[in-house]
Order: structure tokens, then C-alpha cells, then sequence
């Protein structure tokens, strides 16, 4: 027969109430009678009723992580990161798929809003005010994105396509073209508007495409467009598209970067098994996916934060960039 709350109060030589207080409050609970009781639950095999802990604390301890596209490399070690976290926090994570559709996205929020205790939005595509809209029915963490009033985890893409920029003008380049990503990314808007400020500093031409799906395909598409440009130079919206362009190049016997230089942003793990090795903005995507989950853990913990935290980029030169062919 399984041990009960009042076997492992017994055991522990404390009231049954504290046992409750230790699986659903632990803060509150002396460090050393923490100890004690969850030492004799796992000597008894207790696990407890998650179902009727939510009933007396009105806390589910699940967790909702909505991402844009899970197909996409950038999100696994994000999803794989947060999990971790929850986990070590005794929380349970869902994770939901919105295949880039805002309306989707704003449905599934709806949706898990009653059955957790609050959602991590990976970049979203919503705008702004449905955002804001959508934390009065449940608590949000916003990451890669930054909106005002809510906590966010963001990576500094715009110093890393600041970085990218002065990479290729430093080997030379000065006509660029930039592979715009999804219409209603955040991270689009800060790589364009980082790009273009550090182009025109360098006295750069920075030719503008887009926008574009962030996947192999649009990449692989917009290949005819980017040589049309006369760029001897591109940064792409993320590693996927550099990867789709560099595929496309290939296929039409067009070098790189004997002919043309190629930067993506992310570093997924295909970035350093194509060939050429991929030069990328590396994103500290696993650090942002346990920041966001300490951060929406907060509400529990009745210390509310609309905190904004910034997490740096770094570029990883590689074999896919090189001098200005001309």
C-alpha cells in the first residue's frame, strides 16, 4: 500500500500540515524540517496528490512554453534548458506549437491559462497589445521580445548583427544585403535596425530583403534575389536561411566565400556540420530558456518582476566568410 501525508508526518515527527507545506510552500518551511521530511517521503516512496495540492494551494506547479516553429533547431535546447529548470523547481513543462501563426499563439494561451501557473512565450508573433491583453488571465514571461511592463528574456541579436556587419567590412565588403525574417519578429526588427545603423557608420550599401519565413526554404528561395542585389556579402535573418542560401549557392556553382560571404544568427548545431562552416551570431538560447522559467517562478514566490534581462551574443567566425572577391 502506498505511504500516505500522515505516514511521512509520522515518520518525520511533524504535523501533517507541515508535510503539505513542505511539497507546496518549501519556502516557508525550516530549512532542517525540509530536510527531514523530504528525506522520509523518499525513504517511503510518498509522492504527492499533485491534483489535490492544486486544490488547497490553487497552484497547478505546470508550466505552458509556447514556441514559434518546434521544428526549428533554435528552439530544442531552449525547450530542453527550461524543462531542466522546472524540474529542479518540482514543476511540470507543456510545450505547445504555434507553426508561426499569431492566432494560433493567442488560442493556445487562452487555452492553458486555467491548467497552469503561467506561460513562457518564445518569440512571439502577436502584437504588443493582445500580449498585454493576455497576461490578465494568466502570467507571461516574454521571451525574445521585449514589451513593456512584462518580464522578457531577450538576446542581444543587434549587437550580434552590429558585429556580423563590421565583420564583413572589415574583409572588405561594402555592398551587403540583409535576409529579413518573419513579419511581426521582434528579432527581425533588431537585426534590421542594428544592420542598417551599422552599415551606414561604415559607409556601407546595405540592400534590404524580405520579409521571409525563418526556414531552409525562404533561404533557399531568395538565393536569385540576394546575387541580383550585386552584394559580395549577406547576413541572414537566422542559421536556417543562411544554410537554405548556401544550398542554393552551391546548386549554381556560385563559391562561397570565394564569391559571395554568408553570416547566419543562432549557431544551431547545423552551423558547424555544413560546409563551409557557417560564420553565425551564436545565441545563448539554453541560458535564456532557465532564465525565463526562474523568472515566471517568481509570481509564486510573491516576488513580481517586470524585469528585462539581456543576455549577450557573440560572433563565431568560420569558413563561410572571407575578403571582398573585387
Amino acid at each position: 500500500m502506498p505511504a500516505t501525508i500522515r505516514d511521512v508526518a509520522r515518520a518525520s515527527g511533524v504535523h501533517v500540515s507541515t508535510v503539505s507545506r513542505t511539497f507546496s510552500a518549501p519556502h516557508l518551511v525550516n530549512p532542517d524540517t525540509r530536510s527531514r521530511v523530504l528525506s522520509t517521503a523518499e525513504s517511503l516512496g510518498y509522492r504527492p496528490n499533485r491534483a489535490a495540492r492544486a486544490l488547497i494551494t490553487g497552484r497547478t506547479h505546470n508550466i505552458g512554453l509556447i514556441v514559434a516553429d518546434i521544428a526549428n533547431p533554435f528552439f530544442p535546447p531552449l525547450i530542453k534548458a527550461a524543462e531542466s529548470q522546472a524540474r529542479q523547481r518540482d514543476y511540470h513543462l507543456f510545450v505547445a506549437d504555434t507553426n508561426e501563426d499569431p492566432i494560433m499563439e493567442e488560442q493556445l494561451v487562452q487555452a492553458l491559462a486555467k491548467q497552469v501557473d503561467g506561460v513562457l512565450l518564445c518569440s512571439p508573433r502577436m502584437s504588443n497589445d493582445l500580449i498585454e491583453k493576455l497576461r490578465r488571465e494568466v502570467p507571461l514571461v516574454v521571451v525574445n521580445r521585449a514589451v513593456d511592463g512584462l518580464p522578457a528574456v531577450v538576446m542581444d541579436v543587434a549587437n550580434g548583427a552590429k558585429a556580423a556587419i563590421e565583420h564583413l567590412v572589415g574583409l572588405g565588403h561594402h555592398d551587403l544585403a540583409l535576409l529579413g525574417g518573419p513579419r511581426g519578429s521582434w528579432t527581425n526588427r533588431e537585426i534590421r535596425r542594428s544592420a542598417m545603423a551599422a552599415a551606414k557608420l561604415a559607409g556601407a550599401n546595405l540592400t534590404v530583403l524580405g520579409p521571409h519565413q525563418p526556414t531552409e526554404a525562404a533561404g533557399a528561395a531568395a538565393c536569385d534575389a540576394v546575387r541580383a542585389t550585386g552584394a559580395t556579402a549577406v547576413l541572414a535573418y537566422n542559421d536556417l536561411m543562411a544554410i537554405g542560401l548556401l544550398e542554393a549557392l552551391h546548386d549554381r556553382g556560385v563559391n562561397v566565400p570565394g564569391e559571395l560571404s554568408v553570416v547566419g544568427i543562432d549557431d544551431i548545431m547545423l552551423s558547424r556540420l555544413i560546409r563551409p562552416k557557417l560564420t553565425t551570431v551564436s545565441t545563448p538560447t539554453a541560458a535564456a530558456g532557465r532564465a525565463a522559467v526562474d523568472m515566471l517562478l517568481q509570481h509564486d514566490d510573491e516576488r513580481r518582476t517586470n524585469a528585462l534581462v539581456t543576455l549577450q551574443t557573440e560572433l563565431i567566425v568560420r569558413d563561410s566568410t572571407g575578403p571582398n572577391p573585387h
